[in-house]
């Protein structure tokens, strides 16, 4: 699988941020958050003037094979009508990106159509969905290395057109239970408590997922290594978001990252590069049951909790506007010296 040149940013500017944040003309820490952010963000940047610039949500889109269980309320064909919603601008990310100036990429990951004339779409598809993971892998270990570099080649290209803030959604029916399988196995929480009800299943419904889900991991026969499990339970689109995320932090990047499905892709990005979470801001707690127990096993502290859970990066870009007032605190905030004001703390 192609390797990536993840470092923590280095520590030596910390003093110099602090410094500089806290003769900020307000008391000191008064802006919580915003200077954490802004530490993290001059940190990342190594810079004391850190800035935002082109900011990227991309969605990406495919479908699973347990998906043929029932384990969502949804059919298969939502995920290509809702390719054509993204398309013409009326997705909840599209009225999102376009508040916040994000620029939207909608890529196909592994839809199960035909989607080959569909204009805008960046064609990246590795297979006309996974395979059924009650019975065999979701995919092999070849598409996955696949999947892994054409999500990283998505950033790349990102980043090539000044972007160093990026956000990450999905589309695709069944996600919610590969991520689910993925939680569980990697960090152990037992699985019952990491099944939620995803496009909106009732509590029959949720019985019946936590059953199909542990009947397949009752006859998973890989060595739980974070590459098997990533290959075995996973779809395309979460895969190509743990390599988009690989190579976001290689390049230095913020990673804005959304609910429940992209926490878990966050998650394994970090059980193989644990220093990704640097580069890390986690944009809101989603109401999927799960979302809550994976931050904590992450130590994440997302912004904002809204009860949200659509996916396709909207927590992520909501969050955003507060990402951009903790940099424009640390560099647009008059200084105690310069505005000839007499610290009062």
């Amino acid at each position: 699988m192609k390797r990536f040149s993840i470092v923590a940013p280095s520590e030596k500017i910390v003093p110099a941020l602090r410094e500089k944040i806290d003769a900020l003309t307000k008391p000191k820490g008064s802006l919580g958050r915003l200077e954490e952010l802004a530490m993290q963000i001059g940190r990342i940047q190594q810079t004391l003037a850190p800035r935002l610039s082109c900011p990227y949500n991309i969605v990406f889109a495919g479908d699973h094979g347990i998906a043929d269980e029932g384990v969502s309320l949804s059919p298969k064909e939502v995920t290509r009508q809702m390719i054509s919603n993204f398309i013409e601008g009326g997705a909840g990310i599209c009225f999102l990106s376009r508040q916040h100036g994000f620029r939207l990429r909608v890529v196909d990951a592994g839809v199960d159509a035909d989607l080959s004339g569909v204009r805008e779409l960046i064609g990246l598809k590795i297979r006309r969905g996974t395979r059924n993971y009650l019975y065999e892998p979701a995919m092999t270990l070849q598409e996955m290395e696949l999947a892994v570099e054409r999500g990283a080649s998505v950033v790349r290209d990102c980043h090539a057109e000044g972007c160093n803030v990026i956000a990450f959604g999905e589309m695709g029916i069944g996600n919610t239970a590969s991520s689910s399988m993925w939680m569980h196995c990697l960090t152990g929480i037992p699985l019952e408590k990491c099944v939620g009800a995803g496009s909106g299943l009732d509590a029959e419904g949720i019985r019946h997922k936590y059953d199909v889900l542990r009947r397949a991991m009752d006859r998973y026969t890989g060595d739980g290594s974070v590459e098997d499990v990533m290959r075995w339970f996973g779809g395309y689109e979460m895969v190509m978001a743990v390599g988009a995320m690989w190579q976001a932090a290689e390049l230095g990047m913020i990673v804005l990252v959304d609910g429940f499905i992209m926490t878990n892709c966050m998650l394994a990005a970090s059980r193989l590069y644990p220093d990704v979470l640097h580069y890390a801001v986690f944009g809101h707690k989603g109401d999927e049951s799960g979302h809550a127990l994976v931050l904590g096993e992450l130590g994440a502290r997302p912004l904002l909790d809204l009860g949200l859970r659509l996916g396709e990066g909207t927590g992520a870009v909501c969050a955003y506007p507060i990402v951009d007032s903790a940099v424009r605190m640390i560099g647009e905030m008059a200084t105690f010296a310069g505005a000839n004001i007499t610290k009062y703390f």
